[in-house]
């Protein structure tokens, strides 16, 4: 089973390109649950308009995903009348679809972690605020910290506070990345808009 992130930016389009972030992120959705492809919102960045989004990223999970993956990857051109401009003679937009194998993520390493242990606050009686059950946990190469508290069990809460600074570090990773892919896309939009990957004529309404 493998994992991809999957991203669509607007990079810096205007409203209409935001309108089709959001009709190509409903598109691969249906398109991916055909395939028997699960699909994941991790985050989607609203945009001014209700019904637009600056950009939208989801975490793909599936047997087929390079072909499908493939499909979408790129500049995608949508040809329609502006839902917003009536008399606007512009008729094409464009976005980018980045994709990655989350294997491209930085390796997890529990090597990497300072644990540190505290005492709780909050309730549970005075007997929580005498024995250090609360663990803190630094990822240090990145420097992100978590803390659990959660039971009164020191163990417990350090097998929490690990699970929640892995999934911390791999949202972090993943913002990194896009970023990256982002601010590439946004330089080379120019030149990428003139071999879009796929074209699709539809409405916006």
């Amino acid at each position: 089973m493998k994992k991809m992130m999957i991203q669509i930016t607007s990079g810096k389009g205007p409203a209409e390109c935001c309108r089709v972030v959001a009709c190509v992120q409903n598109l691969l959705m249906k398109q991916a649950k055909q395939q028997a492809i699960q699909i994941e919102v991790l985050e989607n960045k609203a945009g001014e308009l209700n019904g637009t989004l600056l950009s939208a990223t989801m975490m793909a999970t599936g047997h087929n995903l390079d072909a499908f993956v493939k499909d979408w990857t790129g500049t995608v051109q949508w040809i329609a009348q502006s839902p917003y401009r009536k008399y606007h003679k512009r008729k094409n937009w464009f976005v980018g679809v980045a994709a990655f194998d989350v294997k491209e993520l930085m390796q997890w390493n529990v090597k990497d972690v300072k644990l540190e242990t505290c005492r709780s606050s909050g309730p549970g009686g005075q007997n929580v605020n005498k024995v250090e059950t609360a663990v803190r946990g630094t990822h240090l190469p990145s420097g992100l910290q978590v803390m659990a508290m959660d039971t009164r069990s020191q163990l417990e809460n350090k097998k929490l506070c690990l699970a929640r600074l892995e999934a911390k570090i791999k949202v972090w990773q993943t913002e990194q990345l896009i970023a990256q892919q982002q601010s590439q896309w946004q330089e080379h939009n120019a030149l990428e808009r003139g071999g879009p990957i796929k074209t699709i004529k539809q409405d916006l309404f």
